[in-house]
């Protein structure tokens, strides 16, 4: 069996380029595309996504923050974009790392019940919502690490960081022990 390590890896560049089975969205509560990576992803996947997110709004409201929901990868190279509320980083006194980790955590199970082998995060809540970054680094290896431990059938998880201090903070959470 392979190390955990051999299955995560880290990339810099645009997630919305990247071939795996589904790419993970830092998406506001609303669903309805916003900024940064968010945007990025429903300008590249085009209105498929959007429609899908709208059905889903209508029918359970939108995506509380740490809960994750599944959509269509539209014009992607992604079959899914999972769409995930990561916190917006009030100090670290609203739960805010305990939110984050179930991010990861609840976009992991999402691509496990969607039979997915191959998953690629961008870094959540680092941007806008000003999550810090080595924090964030730390909990998202962390958590993804745990995952991996006990769950098989995810081949490859890919950190696509849009910045090379994310990358750098990333690779060096996973080279540790």
């Amino acid at each position: 069996m392979q190390s955990s390590n051999s299955r995560i890896e880290v990339l810099l560049g645009d997630i919305t380029k990247v071939r795996v089975d589904a790419i993970v969205n830092a998406a506001n509560s609303s669903l309805m595309g916003g900024g940064g990576v968010d945007g990025a992803i429903h300008r590249a996947g085009g209105s498929a996504i959007l429609e899908e997110c709208k059905r889903i709004v209508a029918r359970q409201g939108g995506c509380p923050t740490g809960e994750a929901v599944i959509t269509t990868g539209g014009n992607l190279p992604a079959k899914y974009v999972i769409h995930t509320v990561g916190p917006v980083w009030h100090g670290g006194s609203h739960q805010e790392e305990e939110k984050l980790a179930e991010c990861y955590l609840n976009s992991l199970k999402l691509a496990v019940a969607n039979h997915c082998k191959t998953i690629a995060f961008p870094n959540i809540s680092t941007g806008v919502y000003h999550f810090p970054k080595e924090k964030a680094a730390h909990i998202a290896v962390r958590t993804v690490k745990e995952f991996l431990q006990k769950e098989t059938s995810i081949e490859k998880v890919i950190f696509v960081c849009f910045d090379a201090e994310n990358a750098l903070l990333t690779q060096e959470e996973i080279n540790k022990a």
